[in-house]
């Protein structure tokens, strides 16, 4: 017997490792006791949310600090006036009628909106001033509708990942110890920043524009729950949570990761800690049920089945479940060694059918760590955005395995027990109940990643410094040669998103910035289904140069225009959801343009940071594409999603390179005829 099988034996025996033998469970909930004057107790010991912010906006005082010092003066979300509204939308929609029919009915459609949706914009204001006056009057209906009580799997609908660059101070020997046990001591710090209230405001901008700070409450010790019809989330108090969970070979264990001060563990701690996980794992019989793929299943599916699991397994499952949702984050080490991009992508945003049950997708944090050290962060969406998370991953790039060792070193005899979560709730149930239902999510799950395809383009023929030298914003440069890419692969151009942050408002999350204007089509439709190699023709290039131009700046004039929250798809999202029982329905809303230019086919999103290799999402509907894009001076990195059966992944990783060179001849044509003037 291998000394990793004695082991796990001997907790077995003794409950060494079992969160439910008394002294254990005495030792564990004494870890969770408070005694730091940095992190204060909370009221309560969970908080069940339900997608309305303001439910948990007492915690914000509660905490105080400057983190949420100024969250009661920043501006309320405005709303647009309906003409205006009316006069940005008609750009983005025209280019999308396919005839002069639809075109007329579209503009006849925005002639009567106004009057017919008076009354709706008379509610809105009511709700803005009334109902919703100390916080957003969006926000509630966009954390259920848009996220809560969608009922569609977590997996590639909601979740993202940020890919971090490698860190070149671990070993060869223990590559994934070591990158795990420095993101965890790195997350301990930035926690404690948090939950203190200490972390610093985000600002952006030359005149520092304070960001929104509600969604930091979400982000530790935090999760998704599953509901029929509606999930919820849950936070758990700080100070008297103190552990994390470790993922191994689709097992779970708990481990101590900060004290009852909120600080780290030693070193060696985590390290010892982290290769008991992996021995445990390893003696763990195959046959034992492995239930985080169940997390991946539809939100119903999943609600019925955890409440199946209950039932059959009673408190001892409960607390099990419990004590993964209390988790500050859940660490995922993977037994993979991705190497590129696209391995790494396809393993990061899904685990893929290899590493798919060393999730729970449902945690707002999965880090996770591959056998060679590759390292990427899950986030769950629902009540958080990315760039809080952003903020939370910059941190933790910065600190290196070498950079923990020499600050800290060791420092701790005692390693405290690891705890094989579900060991004695599984010997608990019946063995029929729970293979059904985990044999039923590996199926689903295995028949979504089957589905699924992800491409990543590494293109390196220029980057922002190109793209700034020809008087481009990049991100409007490369949303220009998205929408001719896009044109290219679907022979017309398409509903085209791209997410906008506008928490310098209270409890703001985005706006869309509509890509398709009059200026792009104009764009696109100069240069074609296919390159024409003109550019020498001095009128052709600078024709098109003159179009690119007036595209780019188009679309940066959207985006200023969503970031002051004064875009149009939030503003007509709103006006839908105060339509009574029996009201007349504005024309608008049941035009066909007018539904098509929202129907994402290709939602793209831009974050560029010099410690991401790349980062993903899937895409929003079944016949579209996902784009996560990064440009760095001399490079850009695309992440594609897209349903497999489609080729479209491979398609527009080509079509997207054939624009990105397209674009670089005609601008070097121009600025070598200008260079021998």
């Amino acid at each position: 017997m291998s000394k990793a099988s004695r082991m796990y034996r001997h907790a077995q025996r003794f409950g060494a490792f079992n969160p439910h033998c008394k002294n254990r469970k005495l030792q564990f909930h004494n870890s969770f006791r408070y005694s730091s004057t940095l992190l204060k107790p909370w009221p309560r010991s969970v908080y069940e949310c339900n997608g309305d912010y303001r439910n948990e906006t007492f915690l914000e005082e509660h905490i105080g600090g400057p983190l949420y010092d100024e969250q009661k003066q920043l501006p309320r979300l405005p709303i647009p006036s309906i003409a205006d509204t009316i006069e940005r939308f008609l750009p983005t929609a025209l280019p999308l009628a396919r005839t002069a029919e639809e075109r007329k009915a579209l503009e006849a459609a925005c002639e009567t909106f106004p009057a017919e949706a008076k009354v709706l914009q008379d509610r809105l204001k009511d709700r803005q001033q009334n109902e919703m006056r100390e916080s957003s009057w969006l926000q509630s209906w966009w954390n259920q509708l848009g996220y809560l009580q969608v009922r569609d799997p977590v997996v590639y609908n909601v979740s993202y990942f940020f890919h971090f660059k490698d860190d070149p101070t671990i070993d060869t020997v223990s590559q994934n110890v070591q990158r795990a046990t420095a993101a965890l001591f790195a997350t301990a710090e930035f926690r404690k920043k948090v939950c203190s209230g200490q972390l610093p405001p985000e600002k952006i901008g030359k005149n520092k524009t304070q960001l929104c700070s509600t969604a930091y409450k979400y982000m530790f010790n935090a999760c998704r729950i599953p509901g029929e019809g509606q999930d919820s989330y849950r936070i758990y108090d700080p100070s008297r949570c103190t552990h994390a969970v470790v993922a191994r070979k689709g097992h779970f264990f708990s481990i101590k990761f900060v004290d009852d001060s909120g600080e780290s563990v030693p070193l060696n701690a985590i390290e010892r800690q982290l290769e008991e996980c992996i021995a445990l794992a390893e003696a763990i019989p195959s046959s034992r049920p492995k239930l985080g793929l169940l997390t991946s299943l539809n939100r119903d599916d999943w609600a019925v089945a955890r409440e199946k699991l209950c039932e059959s397994g009673g408190p001892k499952m409960e607390e099990a479940l419990d004590m993964i949702q209390s988790a500050a984050i859940v660490v995922n080490l993977d037994d993979a060694r991705p190497i590129s991009k696209q391995d790494c992508g396809e393993l990061f945003l899904s685990g893929g059918v290899q590493c798919g049950d060393n999730r729970w997708f449902d945690k707002s944090i999965n880090i996770m760590v591959a056998e060679n050290g590759k390292t990427a962060v899950l986030g769950e969406h629902s009540m958080m955005d990315g760039m809080p998370l952003v903020n939370y991953a910059d941190h933790v790039t910065k600190v290196t395995y070498a950079d923990v060792k020499s600050r800290f070193g060791d420092g701790l005899d005692h390693v405290p027990d690891v705890i094989d979560i579900f060991a004695e709730a599984i010997a608990a149930i019946d063995n029929s109940t729970i293979d059904e239902i985990t044999r039923k999510a590996g199926k689903e799950f295995k028949r979504c990643v089957d589905r699924q395809s992800n491409t990543a383009l590494s293109f390196h023929g220029y980057g922002s410094e190109f793209m700034k030298a020809s008087g481009h914003s990049p991100d409007a440069f490369v949303q220009a040669v998205i929408q001719l890419a896009t044109f290219r692969l679907f022979g017309e151009q398409v509903g085209t998103y791209e997410a906008t942050q506008v928490r310098p408002f209270l409890h703001g999350r985005t706006e869309t910035t509509r890509s398709v204007s009059l200026e792009s089509e104009a764009f696109i439709k100069t240069m074609g289904p296919v390159p024409k190699w003109d550019e020498d023709d001095s009128t052709t290039r600078r024709n098109k140069l003159d179009l690119f131009r007036k595209s780019t700046a188009a679309h940066s004039q959207y985006t200023r225009i969503a970031a002051e929250a004064k875009g149009i798809d939030r503003h007509f999202f709103g006006l839908s959801m105060l339509l009574e029982t029996d009201e007349m329905i504005p024309r608008l809303f049941e035009d066909p343009i007018f539904n098509y230019s929202k129907r994402w086919r290709v939602s793209t999103s831009h974050l560029t940071h010099p410690n991401f290799v790349n980062w993903g999402f899937g895409q929003v509907v079944p016949d579209g594409v996902g784009i996560a894009y990064s440009i760095h001076p001399r490079s850009c990195v695309f992440n594609i999603s897209a349903l497999a059966e489609t080729n479209w992944t491979q398609q527009l990783n080509e079509l997207l390179e054939e624009a990105l060179l397209e674009m670089r001849r005609v601008i070097e044509a121009e600025s070598f005829t200008d260079s021998k003037l």
